[in-house]
């Protein structure tokens, strides 16, 4: 059996058509769309509420939508499996979750990483071929979409349920994946509290860590055993305006038959759509990464000098009434919970430090 993974596929005003209508060979293009075809497991992340109702949720960062009609793309690219665990899910709050969930199921798709209740959220999936058994398991950072916190939601990784789950899981199967959406966005290296994570995600059991949040292609690791994939990229989203982060990606796909071989796909964007692509420095880029951080102490050096330059030089004032009660608040609430954003200030602060001690 050949598994293909992609990471986010959202439909947006440039190829809402295309989904609506299900033109696979539009959206892919004829080279990708036989690379597609030809897998016979494929596993996609649905970021984004399938709704004709919009009702946004407050929160920080954009409130994505997509109509419901647009099930017929996702359909017609053959994915025979949707995640939900992400940032996005509850954009259209509790109605355009129940909606989506509605219309997964209409549909006939399996799904995993989301639910009604936390139970139904953190269910694995497992795959059958010729007598092996592939559990895949789908968890998030925290973000606006928790079922923990709402109720009804994606299933947010906890260090204190999450990994034993996927350690439950292992003792079911021959081989585990584990589809962590997780990472900062644009940001091609994973953090020291993502590599220590991902790290112990494989200690617990997990053969492939996959990180799905960056929206840019990253770098990989070998260890204890199994691999951790910072970063594949988008799937289908074309966001305009966007960083050439968001220009190139890969698909990744595992030979169950081969002893669970794993290939890469490159592909780039084809505004609005995407293609297959012949450009050799993206996986050029993907191993050169890989082997940066091998370097000891390399992935805490470049996390403080992203830092340095993504996040404020001063925090005078800052927790106000302005902020706790104001316009705000939801952003400030954002770096507080989630981990990429909470991480990098506190090492933002530690440089602050270094600097005060010299």
């Amino acid at each position: 059996m050949k598994i293909l993974i992609g990471a986010d596929v959202v439909p947006t005003a440039t190829n809402e058509i295309d989904f609506i209508n299900g033109n696979a060979e539009n959206l892919l293009g004829s080279e990708l769309k036989k690379i597609v075809d030809s897998a016979d497991f494929v596993i996609a992340n649905l970021e984004v509420p399938l709704t004709n109702v919009e009702n946004k949720l407050t929160k920080s960062g954009p409130n994505l939508i997509a109509k419901e009609e647009t099930i017929n793309g996702y359909k017609a690219l053959g994915i025979d499996l949707l995640c939900l665990a992400n940032n996005h899910v509850l954009d259209q709050g509790k109605q355009g979750f129940l909606s989506t969930l509605r219309v997964l199921k209409e549909n006939n798709f399996a799904y995993i990483g989301g639910g009604e209740s936390q139970e139904e959220a953190c269910k694995p999936y497992v795959i059958e071929s010729n007598g092996k058994f592939i559990g895949v398991y789908n968890c998030c950072e925290h973000e606006f979409s928790w079922a923990r916190d709402y109720g009804i939601g994606s299933n947010g990784f906890d260090p204190f349920e999450s990994l034993d789950e996927i350690y439950n899981l292992k003792q079911k199967v021959d081989y585990c994946i584990v589809l962590y959406h997780g990472g900062r966005e644009e940001y091609r290296y994973p953090s020291p509290y993502l590599r220590k994570a991902t790290r112990k995600m494989i200690d617990k059991g997990a053969d492939l860590v996959i990180c799905q949040h960056t929206h840019c292609v990253g770098c990989e690791e070998d260890y204890n055993g199994g691999k951790i994939i910072y970063g594949q990229g988008n799937f289908i989203f074309d966001y305009a305006g966007r960083s050439e982060a968001w220009e190139t990606s890969i698909l990744i796909t595992i030979d169950t038959e081969a002893d669970y071989k794993i290939d890469y796909i490159p592909i780039e964007k084809n505004v609005p759509y995407i293609k297959l692509s012949n450009n050799a420095d993206i996986l050029k880029g993907y191993f050169d990464r890989t082997e940066e951080i091998k370097e000891d102490g390399f992935i805490l050096k470049k996390y403080k000098e992203f830092s340095l330059r993504n996040y404020p030089n001063a925090f005078g004032n800052f927790v106000n009434e302005d902020i706790v009660k104001g316009p705000r608040r939801k952003a400030f609430e954002n770096y507080m919970r989630c981990e990429p954003h909470r991480e990098a200030i506190l090492i933002r602060l530690e440089v602050e430090d270094e600097n005060d001690n010299v």
